[in-house]
């Protein structure tokens, strides 16, 4: 994802965005896909992003991505939540929900 898409597609999307920092190499970040997108899926209130870190160096870096995966939950362009490590939705979405309730609205 090029810098110009990241900013379109996440920072200045009107709903909050859940993204995905993962690899190709990396099992754990293959094993929290389908939990993505079943996620994706049912919250018509969230959007949901992968971004490969390899193909992404400068978007990884720009956020200091040094795991994989790492979720960020972005909201009216910034950053709200960060969290390292795959992890079941009963935990995830909990997490999301507790970030994005606290956050004012614009």
């Amino acid at each position: 994802m090029t810098p110009e898409r990241f900013t379109a597609e996440i920072l200045e999307s009107d709903l909050p965005v859940l993204v995905d920092f993962s690899a190709g190499w990396c099992p754990p970040c293959r094993i929290m896909r389908p939990v993505l997108e079943q996620l994706a899926a049912d919250r018509p209130d969230l959007r949901v992003v992968e971004v490969d870190i390899d193909d992404s160096l400068d978007v990884a870096v720009r956020y200091g991505i040094l795991s994989a995966p790492t979720f960020m939950v972005f909201r009216h362009g910034e950053p709200v939540l960060s969290l390292i490590g795959a992890r079941p939705r009963r935990r995830l979405e909990p997490e999301i929900d507790a970030v994005l309730a606290a956050a004012p609205v614009a």
